[in-house]
């Protein structure tokens, strides 16, 4: 998958991400069982979705590969909010983007906001 790098279950830690069914999560729990008789050590990892926060279990072996996203974060300046759309001129390179509009920000033009992207989404984390 591009934008992803495999890893093993074991060295997850919390507050890492991972993917599961191409969707981005945190990861907000990590519990390990020891091996039995009959198989080798679990792990079952607590997620929530890093877009719409939706909480789910994915359990494996320790041994397992996994996907973890790169994530980029950047800051941009509001340009102009058109609907749930946000403009915004990315500082780093003075491209424009446009993102979804996170209702329980206030965001406004001329401000400046922090994003992120996983997966080829964006979300604004952060109003200045």
């Amino acid at each position: 998958m591009v934008g992803t790098d495999r890893v093993e279950i074991r060295t997850l830690k919390v507050g890492r991400f991972c993917v599961v069914d191409d969707e981005a999560y945190k990861i907000l729990s990590i519990s390990k069982s020891k091996p039995g008789k009959h198989g080798s050590a679990k792990a079952r990892l607590e997620l929530v979705s890093l877009f719409s926060a939706k909480k789910i279990s994915h359990v494996g072996t320790v041994t397992d590969n996994i996907q973890v996203p790169m994530i980029e974060k950047g800051t941009a300046m509001v340009t102009h909010i058109d609907g749930d759309e946000v403009h915004a001129m990315n500082m780093r390179d003075h491209s424009m983007m446009i993102l979804p509009m996170e209702p329980e920000m206030s965001i406004e033009a001329g401000k400046e906001i922090m994003w992120m992207e996983a997966l080829g989404r964006y979300k604004i984390i952060r109003d200045h």
